[in-house]
This record gives C-alpha cells, structure tokens and sequence, in this order.
C-alpha cells in the first residue's frame, strides 16, 4: 500500500520582502559608517542593476517601513530637516546581525581549533565525563550514565548505586572577564583596495552583543587607535571610520591598561585588531612619527608596555589581519615580552578566531 506524508504547504520563492531588503541594508550601513542616506543610495543602485524589488514593493516602501518600525527616523530642527538617522533599534540590530554572521562561520569552521586543558568545577558543561570525587557537585551528576554503570556494575537483582558507580560531567570554569579591544584605525585599514575596517566593527559589535546577553557579568571596553587614542561608546561602533593617521600603539596599550585598573575584575586582557607596526608615539606634546620600516625608539616604547602588561598579569592578544614579513617580525617580538598570544588571519577569519579565543579565555581557571 503506497503511504502519503503531508507537510505545511510553503509557497516556492515568497519571502517577506522588508525583511530581504532590511539584510542587504544592514550591512550597506555598515560598509557606510552609519550614513543613511549614502546607504539608500547604495541600496537603490544595486536595484537598478539586479532588480532586487519589484512593482509590488519599492524602494520608496522599504524606506517608509524602516521609518514606521522605527529603524531610522528624521529628525526635525528648525524649518528644516537633517538627514534621517539610525535609531537605538537598528543599533542593536546591527549587532544582533554581526554576531549571527559571525556564529554562520563557527558552524561551518572545522571543530576544535582552540582546545584548553583547563577543566574541573567550573560552570559550562563539555561532552566530557569523569569518576566522581570528593568535593564535586552534586548538580554535575550525569544520571544516565551513573544509573549504566550501577547496572553494569551490579546487576538489576541487586541494583544499588554507589559512589564508584557516579560519573559527573567535566566543566569549564568561568570567571569574570574584562576584556579591551582596541581596534586600529590608521590610513592603513582602508589601503591597497582593501576594506579592513569593516570586518574589524563587525567583530566588535558581535563581541559586544554576546558579551552583554550571554557574559552580562563580563565588561567589554572599546578603544580606537591612530595618531592618537580614545575610548568609543558600543552604540557608536557602526559610525566608526578610518583617519588619515598613523599607528600609535603605544596610546592605545597604555589607554587600554588605565582602563583596566579600574575594573575590579580579577581576569583581564586586551584583545588587538591591527594591520600594521606601530609607526608612531608622542614625545611630550608632539609626535615622533616614521612609517619606514621598524624603528628603533617606537619599538622599545612598544614592547616596553608588553612587558608591563605582562607584570600586571594582563595579557595581550594580537589580531594581524597582514602577513608581511616584517610585521611578523614585530608581533612575534611583541608576543614573546607579553607572554600572550597572536593570530595571524584573513578578513573573513578574523570573527571566528576572536571568538573562539573569548570563549577559550573564559574555560580557563584564572587567579
């Protein structure tokens, strides 16, 4: 007898046309530092060309809707009217959006990548089980198989369960963490016809998303770095742009460290996004710059704040997103008076070696 199996009936090729439109959208805004009106204009090229609307739903219809569901408003002051802006809403849009891409390359990455060997009474289960012991948790038990090996061990006859019989699940530790990320954005991050910024606020606004609503105990501080250094707002990571500075990274270590020392958190680290070597630092209230090659005196600078990071017990982590010899030569010198860690990736790598790091760093027992 032939056999029908029924399903919900979904109509081939119809999707919500806002919501298609509000993805691509989101990460023109993106590309565009925020700017809406440049975003639009993107937006409504790349219409032209592919035909991605249609006479049912336009683009004067996408914008209508991002206004009346509160993605971008316009302001009014006076008699006339500024550009429309993103609203709060589309902020944590972006970030929610971030971290879903970021999370799509975990899935498809190879497992495994990061191991750490640090495990015990801690807070997050593995797939991992061991003998109980004496001081283990009672809420770590694995029942089922504990009840197995009660069986096994002793027979449904006379079925008992002892202690040599309990197998409880291997966990992570925890702690709370309070991480820096400074983030470069000298000239160099937009150079050769290569966006580096980008992915750059991208990782920084996934981090931030998973932090506030998975690690809401973790604190996570951003710090941007050029001729000079300064902390930024979450909220403003989608407007950050590219100067026309150099690279003191001197300012943004020794920004990073003062930051740190007033968070109470026993667990600290910086985390690094650069492309290039420090090319500059200031001597009293002027800059001592040289692109060329690695210089002397700004290196010693720099690695002298390696050191001290070291001895306060706060480790550096470098992301260089190039690989040319002599920038290598600079990370590892930099890696080695830290004692911290470096990873060399491509653009589209950078989100999955950032987040797996965190979450390693938050495996580790620490103090």
């Amino acid at each position: 007898m032939r056999g029908w199996k029924f399903s919900g009936f979904i109509p081939q090729g119809e999707s919500d046309p806002f919501e298609e439109l509000l993805k691509l959208f989101k990460e023109i805004l993106i590309h565009t530092s925020g700017d809406v009106s440049e975003a639009l204009s993107w937006l409504t090229e790349i219409d032209k060309q592919h035909n991605i609307t249609s006479d049912d739903y336009g683009i004067a219809d996408f914008i209508q809707d991002l206004i009346d569901k509160g993605y971008i408003q316009e302001d009014r002051q006076g008699q006339g009217l500024t550009p429309m802006t993103p609203t709060k809403k589309m902020e944590v849009s972006l970030r929610r959006h971030a971290l879903d891409e970021i999370f799509d390359q975990l899935k498809k990455s190879k497992p495994g990548k990061h191991n750490t060997t640090s495990a015990g009474q801690g807070d997050e289960f593995t797939s991992e089980l061991k003998p109980f012991e004496f001081g283990d948790k009672l809420d770590k038990i694995s029942i089922s198989e504990s009840l197995k090996n009660a069986q096994i061990n002793h027979g449904l006859d006379d079925f008992k369960l002892t202690q040599n019989d309990l197998e409880v699940h291997e966990t992570f530790f925890q702690s709370q963490t309070s991480t820096v990320l400074m983030i470069d954005i000298s000239h160099s991050m937009i150079l050769y016809g290569e966006d580096r910024i980008t992915p750059a606020k991208k990782v920084a606004m996934a981090l931030s998303e998973l932090i506030t609503t998975r690690y809401p105990k973790d604190s996570l501080d951003v710090l941007v770095f050029g001729n000079d250094a300064w902390q930024i707002e979450i909220k403003d990571l989608p407007y950050l742009e590219v100067g026309p500075y150099h690279t003191n990274t001197v300012a943004g270590l020794e920004l990073a460290m003062n930051i740190l020392r007033r968070r109470k958190n026993p667990n600290k680290q910086i985390m690094m996004i650069t492309d290039g070597k420090p090319t500059c630092i200031k001597k009293g209230k002027k800059y001592y710059k040289n692109a060329f090659g690695l210089d002397r005196t700004i290196l010693n600078r720099t690695l002298s704040l390696a050191v001290k990071a070291r001895k306060l017990n706060i480790p550096i982590t470098t992301f260089m997103i190039a690989r040319d010899p002599y920038l290598v030569q600079f990370v590892d010198k930099f890696t080695r008076a830290n004692n911290g860690k470096a990873f060399y990736s491509s653009l589209q790598g950078l989100g999955e070696f950032i987040f797996m790091d965190y979450k390693d760093n938050k495996r580790r027992k620490k103090g």
